[in-house]
């Protein structure tokens, strides 16, 4: 499989995903600067990194929105296409209208930066079908503004629409105000779009692939898009 790692100026977990997909995966990987006004042909899967595009500059992914390659990245995604935004790339996809609802400050006005519990929603999406049963995650998080919000109705759908993929909680399952970590809405931590196919994430699965790293917990979602990918 092909996948395409955007880059913006600021990005610092490009090359995260690159390591992660590449020499863990043993995937094909193209980096792809936010300049670039096309996709790399034969992409199976674009990928948004977490750091802090432009600065973090207006607001946390407002000025990456509007980078040549996201006219690209909005129209792979209109015909079917795979997207997966991880932190700031979550950032982004919002305040394209890839995903609904938006990233604010977290509730402490603190940077989080630790090991985190999701719970898992749904093992039948494309990226959570490779899961085996697992329901709880350990997953790292880094970030100043992961506390996702959004209005009543739109709350409504993503319950509605079974788009509410992970959400905070503790390592038994438990989802609940300390086990948040920004204040996030219902303990939010990635959402789907309506067709399942993009994916917005605040914790960082690919700093989670390795033994070396002490958590592989973080693979088995690349290998359920990878899974996914090889069924289309």
């Amino acid at each position: 499989m092909k996948f395409a790692v955007l880059v913006f100026p600021g990005s610092n977990c490009d090359h995260d995903l690159e390591w992660a997909l590449k020499h863990v995966l043993k995937q094909k990987v193209e980096m792809v600067w936010h300049q670039q006004d096309a996709l790399p042909t034969g992409v199976d899967c674009v990928m948004l990194p977490g750091g802090f595009s432009y600065g973090d500059y207006l607001r946390c992914g407002a000025i990456a929105r509007f980078s040549p390659v996201m006219k690209a990245v909005s129209a792979f995604a209109k015909k079917g296409g795979m997207v997966w935004g991880v932190c700031n790339g979550f950032q982004i996809l919002t305040e394209a209208g890839l995903l609904p609802g938006a990233l604010i400050r977290n509730a402490s006005l603190s940077f989080a930066c630790k090991d985190v519990h999701l719970k898992v929603e749904r093992n039948d999406s494309l990226f959570t079908s490779g899961l085996k049963g697992k329901d709880v995650l350990r997953i790292p998080i880094a970030h100043g503004e992961g506390n996702y919000t959004c209005d009543a109705a739109t709350l409504t759908q993503l319950k509605q629409g079974r788009r509410i993929l992970f959400r905070y909680c503790d390592p038994n399952g438990i989802v609940g105000p300390d086990s948040n970590p920004n204040g996030s809405l219902e303990s939010i931590a990635g959402i789907l779009s309506e067709n399942g196919r993009v994916l917005g994430m605040m914790p960082h699965p690919e700093r989670a692939c390795e033994e070396a790293l002490g958590n592989t917990d973080g693979r088995m979602l690349f290998e359920s898009c990878l899974n996914a990918l090889s069924r289309a």
